[in-house]
Order: structure tokens, then C-alpha cells, then sequence
């Protein structure tokens, strides 16, 4: 018999609960980026870096032939940890890490295919979780699914949000049904509820991952990308969102609150629309790190952030760079929380 993590008392806290710091990965395949934007996604990975160092301590995985450069770049205030890794999404590649409320850590290291097949080199990436969690000399539950850390988000008291586009998509796990699914996600993260979205962004590459289009800010509490253009392609996608926010109940049974962010303006590159999404932040301790995208919208949505959390301190951060590369400042982060 599989021993779980819930079956041990093992649970995911929400994001808002104390860390002990925040993990991240160095880019290392350019490829990854459209021609010449590699350098700037370097450079906005180190202001992240920088920015989150403010309020808890930050740890940058990279490639061993990228130590010096990484070093460089983030400054004293960012400690580096050599490992192979194939690509620069930690969130997705790394544990998801689980607390006992009694002390204990662990984490939960997940099947990596790089979100369904983008890219065949993804060797490094299926390994780096467990190798990271061997470095911490923590305790390592293997998830029989193929799964990205930003696909779901929890609250700490039993629900998760997910999204149908992502969790039931054929190129991840097809032979496990919706009733089979949420077990695993019962069993590894110490959930009792799933609410289901729909779908995400049009055009992203992650396939609706949930950290594009909502997060949980506290307890009851959700914030959700929306627009009001009918002619916008996302449109439909995000009324359905929140007609299913609206509708949910959570783990505790409270009907949830939703905070509307606008998207922001469209902006396509090589024909391709980019995923913008101010809910694509980090909660770090005693501060949030948000996207800025150059846009009319950015204003309202650090506005809208900072009365969200009221006790925190709002940074916003360049993400164009970042998100050219098919993610955002979720994606690049990963939390380690205190046991």
C-alpha cells in the first residue's frame, strides 16, 4: 500500500503562510525565449530574485556552468545552489512542499513532461525536484501524476483550484479519469475539495494553468482575471471562470468573494498573444511581487493587489521579459514554507 502524505497528516498551506524562503531556477536554455530576449529574461529573473530577497531569503538553482554568471547577477543577497536543470520554471519542475502542523516538511515531487511535450529535453527538469529535496535531506512523496505546481493553488484549509483545460488535458494524464485525479490531489496535498475552472488564456502554453487566471488571497477569498471587452477571444473563457467562482463553495462550505483584476491590453509577438496576468504574483513574507507590463492597466492592478493585501508590501516588477518565454513570476518561484 502507498503511504500519502495525507495519510500521514501532510497538507500544502496556503502561499500567504510563513516561509523559510523562496526557490527559483537560472535560465539556461535561451531557446526557450523568442531571438535576442534571452539576455533581458536573465535580467528581470534576477530582479525578481532581488525583489522577493527583501522580505524572505531567496535561493536560485542553476546550471553548474551558469554559477558565476547567476552569482553576478542576483547579487550577495541571493544564494545559489548548483544543480542540472533543463529549463527555468521551478514552480513547475521542483516539490510542492507539504507541512504536518506539527513540525514536520516534506515534499511532493510530481511527473514532469514538460507541460505535455513542448519540449523533448526536459531530462533534468523530471529529476531536479527530487534532487532539491534531497539537498534539504526532507522526505519525498512520488506523485503517480503528471503534474506543474502552477496548475493548482490551495487555501490551507482543504480546497484547491484547478483548472479543466490543464488537469483533465489528454497530453498529461489519459488514462485517469476526474474522479481519479482529485484522489491524487486529495492524497498528495491534503485537500478535501476541488473547484474546477475552465479554461485560461488563449494561447498559452501551459495549457490553462491556474496561476494565469486566479489565486486564493486568503481563506473565502479569490482573485480572477476578468475582462469586459465581449470582443476579446478571452472573453467567454473568464465569465466562465467567474460564474463558477461564484457558484462554488469551499472546503469549509463559505461561498467565495472574488476580486476582479482586469487583463491587461492585448499584445501579440509573432502572431502569438502573450499570457499578461497580474495574477501570475508571488505572496512572499510581508510583500508581494507583481508583474508590470508596460500597460495602461498596470496602475489599477497594483491598486488592486494592494488593497487585496492590506499587510503587505506591493513591489511591481518588469515581466515582459519573462513572460515572452511562456510564463510569469509564479511560474519562476516556488515557496518553502516553515514546518
Amino acid at each position: 500500500m502507498t503511504i500519502t502524505p495525507a495519510a500521514q497528516g501532510f497538507y500544502m498551506p496556503g502561499e500567504w503562510a510563513r516561509h523559510t524562503g523562496c526557490w527559483m531556477a537560472w535560465p539556461c536554455r535561451p531557446e526557450t525565449w523568442p531571438e535576442g530576449a534571452f539576455d533581458g529574461a536573465c535580467e528581470a529573473y534576477a530582479e525578481v530574485a532581488r525583489s522577493i530577497a527583501r522580505f524572505e531569503p531567496v535561493t536560485m538553482v542553476c546550471d553548474p556552468a551558469d554559477v558565476a554568471e547567476a552569482s553576478l547577477a542576483c547579487g550577495p543577497g541571493v544564494q545559489i545552489l548548483s544543480l542540472p536543470i533543463s529549463d527555468s520554471w521551478i514552480r513547475d519542475t521542483g516539490p510542492s512542499f507539504v507541512i504536518d502542523g506539527k513540525g514536520g516538511l516534506a515534499g511532493v515531487h510530481w511527473r514532469f513532461n514538460a507541460w505535455g511535450g513542448n519540449y523533448p529535453e526536459c531530462e533534468e527538469d523530471q529529476k531536479v525536484g527530487g534532487l532539491l529535496l534531497d539537498h534539504l535531506s526532507l522526505p519525498a512523496f512520488s506523485a503517480p501524476l503528471v503534474m506543474e505546481g502552477g496548475s493548482f493553488h490551495v487555501d490551507g484549509e482543504g480546497t484547491l483550484l484547478t483548472t479543466e483545460q490543464c488537469l483533465l488535458n489528454p497530453n498529461r494524464n489519459p488514462g485517469l479519469s476526474r474522479e481519479e485525479i482529485e484522489r491524487q490531489l486529495k492524497d498528495h496535498l491534503g485537500v478535501s475539495t476541488i473547484i474546477w475552472l475552465g479554461e485560461g488564456y488563449q494561447d498559452d502554453e501551459t495549457d490553462g494553468h491556474i496561476d494565469e487566471i486566479a489565486l486564493f488571497v486568503r481563506p473565502g477569498v479569490v482573485m480572477a482575471i476578468t475582462t469586459d471587452d465581449p470582443g476579446d477571444a478571452n472573453f467567454k473563457a473568464f465569465q466562465d471562470n467567474l460564474d463558477r467562482l461564484k457558484r462554488a463553495r469551499d472546503a469549509r462550505g463559505r461561498e467565495l468573494e472574488v476580486i476582479e483584476v482586469r487583463q491587461p491590453a492585448r499584445r501579440d509577438e509573432n502572431g502569438v498573444r502573450l499570457t499578461l496576468s497580474y495574477t501570475n504574483l508571488y505572496i512572499a513574507n510581508g510583500g508581494i511581487v507583481m508583474p508590470a507590463f508596460e500597460d495602461p492597466a498596470d496602475d489599477e492592478a497594483y491598486r488592486t493587489v494592494r488593497k487585496a493585501f492590506p499587510d503587505r508590501e506591493v513591489v511591481q516588477v518588469p515581466a515582459l521579459d519573462i513572460v515572452r518565454g511562456g510564463g510569469g513570476i509564479h511560474c519562476i518561484t516556488q515557496q518553502q514554507p516553515e514546518p
